[in-house]
């Protein structure tokens, strides 16, 4: 996982590179059970390094602590690891870039048992390996478990709405908190913990 970091911190194959402080490879344990894959870094992230620092990451973290989970238990990344200016969406190129070189050799070097879908790009992402297409909206997604096959491995994906949600709009506050619930079922399911 160090050389993946390493590569990603001095990746210049896609546009991103030009105006990041950062590359933000991922943190957490390297043999965790659970994969949390959000889209991309943000202002904060951009700025330190790490996944989930910002405001997002302080929804994620009160979460993760609700249930008795550690980020240390568990591997949090991103589909892309460079902010997007302006934190557009990212773009298809850089998707395919960062997957391509880099998140499905930390999936594959993790080897989960559950991925965690924070929004619509991670959760288009995953799901295109268990053959869905166009996925467009969380909304029809989440609160379902799917069972995915992925360069050899087998895991279930947990789709849900990106942390950032609630700081938008409260309402999917409920909606996060039950995807918890259902993660929660899954990891007991699966004897994570």
């Amino acid at each position: 996982m160090k050389k993946i970091a390493s590569e990603i911190r001095m990746c210049a194959e896609c546009p991103l590179a030009a105006e990041r402080k950062r590359a933000v490879p991922g943190d957490g344990a390297v043999a965790a059970g659970v994969v949390f894959v959000g889209e991309a870094p943000g202002y904060w992230e951009d700025v330190k390094g790490l996944p989930f620092v910002g405001s997002a990451g302080k929804v994620l973290d009160g979460l993760l602590e609700w249930f008795s989970l550690s980020r240390k238990r568990v591997f949090i990344t991103n589909v892309v690891k460079c902010r997007p200016p302006e934190n557009r969406d990212p773009k298809p190129l850089e998707i395919a870039t960062c997957t391509s070189l880099y998140l499905n050799r930390q999936i594959g070097l993790i080897k989960p048992k559950i991925v965690v879908t924070l929004g619509r790009h991670s959760t288009a992402y995953i799901l295109s390996k268990a053959g869905f297409e166009n996925v467009d909206s969380i909304a029809e997604f989440r609160g379902k478990v799917y069972s995915v096959g992925f360069y050899g491995l087998a895991f279930v994906v947990v789709p849900m709405y990106h942390p950032a949600s609630v700081l938008h709009n409260p309402r999917y506050r409920d909606a996060l908190e039950s995807d918890f619930q259902l993660l929660k079922k899954e990891l007991k399911k699966r004897r994570i913990v």
